[in-house]
C-alpha cells in the first residue's frame, strides 16, 4: 500500500483497457505506463488515486468514467465455447467432470431435489438475521405486484417461466434476492446453482434460504459449466427459461453465448465487476466512508470504488488514514488493496458537480453521505441502488434492507434497473373484438395498412367489414 502523496501529470492517449485481470497496472507502475492522458493525480493511501473534476476536459472525464473492459474473444473461443459444447453434448457427465476439474470435487449426483434434504440447523442468531432479510425482501417484492390489468378488451396475463443462478461464491443472500421474487411471480421451477463444498454438500445457509423461498433444484456446479446445464437441461437439471445472478467473467461469456444460441434461454442484464461510488462532505465520518469503500473493494480485486468529495472542509488525510487501517485488518485485505489500486478519488467543487459525474459514471452503488441527503434523491439519474444519509451504508441493500442486490455494472445503470418482481414475469395481451368494435377500429387499421403497403394486412380487416356490411342489409324479396 502506497503511504504517501504523489502529484504528477502526462499526456498520453488513454488507457487501452483489455481484461479484467490484466487492465490496470500495479500501484507502483509510473504514470506513463498507465497512459492516462494530463490527468492531475494524487496517489494516495491503498493505491487511490485523485482528480479533480473542475481540471478534467470532457474527453478525461470519459476516460475516467470508463471501466476495465472484458476481452471476450479469447475466452469464448478457448473456454467457454468448448464447455458448452461438451454439457451439451454429454450433459451430467460433462458438468461432473468439470467439477471435479475446477473445483476439486468429485460427485455422484450434480442435482438435488429441495424437498428431499434435511432441514439444515443453523446458530439462532444466524436464522434470525435470515429470516428477517426473506421477510423484508418478500415484502418489498410484494409491493411490485399489480392486478391482472383489462382495457376495453385487452387483457395482461403473467406466464411462470423463470429461474435463477447463484453466484460462484457461497451467498445464501442471492439466494433470497433471486427465489423470493420468483416465489411471489409464481415460478413452478426453480433451480439454484452452487458449487459444492469439498465434501459434495451444499452450503447449510444457502439450503436454508433455498427452502424457505421455494426452490426446486440444487445444481451443485457453478461457472460455465453450471449455465450450460441449466441452459440445455440435461438428464437430472431441468431445462430453465430465465438465467439470473451473479458471476466471473466465464459465467457471463456463458450468458452471453446461450442467450444467443439455440438453447432459447435469456438472461437478466449484463454484468461486470462490483462497485461503489460514495458522495461524501464535510460531515460525513471518515470511518464510515473508508468503511463502505472497502465493503465493495473486498468482493474481489476486479471491483473499483469511487469516492467524490462534494465542497471543502472534507479531511482527506483521515479518509486515507481509515482506508489503509481497516484495510490492513480485513481477511480479505488483499483482494480489497488490489481493487483500490485501480479505483480513485475525485474532487468536486458542490453537489451539483458532484452528482453530474455519478449521472456519467451510472455506478452499481451510489451513497450520498451528506448533509440533507434526502434532498438530493430527485437528481440522480443513473444508478443501480441508491443509499441515502450517514446510517444507510450499501451492506443494508446487499442483505436485509428489502430492495433487491442484483444490480446493473458496469455503466449499465445508464440503460437497466436492477432485478424486480416483473424479471420473473413476462406479460401475453389478449384482444376480443365485437362486429361494433371492427366497425369502429377497422377503418383506422386499414388505413395505416395502405400507408405502409401491407394490402394483405389491410384486407383482413376489409374483408371482415364487407361481411358485417352484408349481414346488416335488408334481404329483397
Amino acid at each position: 500500500m502506497a503511504c504517501s502523496s504523489q502529484f504528477a501529470s502526462s499526456r498520453l492517449p488513454p488507457p487501452q483497457f483489455t481484461s479484467f485481470r490484466h487492465s490496470f497496472p500495479p500501484a507502483s507502475t509510473s504514470l506513463l505506463r498507465l497512459g492516462i492522458s494530463n490527468l492531475k493525480r494524487i496517489k494516495v493511501k491503498c493505491g487511490m488515486k485523485s482528480y479533480r473534476l473542475s481540471q478534467l476536459t470532457d474527453t478525461e472525464l470519459q476516460t475516467l468514467k470508463a471501466r476495465p473492459r472484458i476481452d471476450f474473444s479469447s475466452i469464448f473461443s478457448t473456454v467457454v465455447n468448448p464447455i458448452i459444447d461438451d454439457v451439451r453434448s454429454r450433459g451430467d457427465a460433462a458438468v461432473k467432470d468439470y467439477t471435479a476439474k475446477f473445483d476439486k470435487v468429485n460427485l455422484d449426483t450434480i442435482v438435488e431435489s429441495v424437498a428431499h434434504l434435511p432441514d439444515p440447523q443453523l446458530d439462532a442468531a444466524v436464522r434470525e438475521a435470515f429470516d428477517v432479510a426473506y421477510d423484508n425482501i418478500y415484502a418489498f417484492h410484494l409491493a411490485q405486484k399489480s392486478s391482472e390489468k383489462s382495457v376495453e378488451n385487452m387483457k395482461a396475463l403473467s406466464q411462470f417461466l423463470h429461474f435463477f443462478l447463484g453466484g460462484t461464491a457461497v451467498l445464501p443472500s442471492t439466494a433470497l434476492m433471486l427465489a423470493v421474487p420468483a416465489q411471489i411471480a409464481g415460478c413452478k421451477t426453480v433451480v439454484l446453482a452452487t458449487p459444492p463444498a469439498q465434501d459434495g454438500s451444499i452450503c447449510k445457509e444457502v439450503l436454508y434460504c433455498a427452502k424457505k423461498a421455494g426452490v426446486t433444484h440444487i445444481l451443485k456446479a457453478g461457472g460455465a459449466q453450471a449455465i450450460s446445464a441449466m441452459a440445455w437441461g440435461t438428464d437430472s437439471c431441468p431445462k430453465v427459461e430465465k438465467i439470473f445472478g451473479p458471476g466471473n467473467q466465464y459465467v457471463t461469456a456463458a450468458k452471453m453465448i446461450l442467450q444467443n444460441s439455440e438453447a432459447l434461454v435469456s438472461i437478466d442484464m449484463p454484468a461486470g465487476p462490483s462497485e461503489v461510488l460514495v458522495i461524501a462532505d464535510r460531515y460525513a465520518s471518515p470511518v464510515h466512508i473508508a468503511a463502505d469503500l472497502l465493503s465493495q473493494a473486498e468482493h474481489g480485486p476486479d471491483s473499483q470504488v469511487v469516492l467524490v468529495i462534494a465542497g471543502d472542509g472534507v479531511d482527506v488525510k483521515a479518509i486515507e488514514e481509515e482506508i489503509s487501517k481497516q484495510c490492513q485488518s480485513l481477511p480479505r485485505g488483499e483482494y480489497a488493496s488490489k481493487a483500490l489500486s485501480h479505483s480513485f478519488i475525485v474532487f468536486a467543487r458542490d453537489m451539483l458537480e458532484a452528482v453530474s459525474f455519478s449521472n456519467l459514471y451510472a455506478p452499481e452503488h451510489l451513497i450520498i453521505n451528506v448533509q440533507d441527503a434526502e434532498k438530493w434523491e430527485s437528481f440522480v439519474e443513473n444508478a443501480g441502488s441508491v443509499f441515502l444519509g450517514a446510517w444507510t451504508p450499501e451492506s443494508v441493500g446487499d442483505y436485509a434492507s428489502g430492495t433487491n442486490h442484483v444490480l446493473p455494472t458496469y455503466g449499465y445503470a445508464r440503460m437497466y434497473g436492477g432485478v424486480s418482481l416483473d424479471s420473473f414475469l413476462k406479460y401475453m395481451t389478449v384482444q376480443s373484438l365485437t362486429e361494433e368494435g371492427l366497425r369502429k377500429l377497422g377503418p383506422y387499421v386499414a388505413t395505416m395498412a395502405e400507408v405502409e403497403g401491407l394490402e394483405a394486412h389491410k384486407r383482413a380487416v376489409t374483408l371482415r367489414l364487407q361481411d358485417i356490411d352484408t349481414k346488416q342489409l335488408p334481404i329483397v324479396r
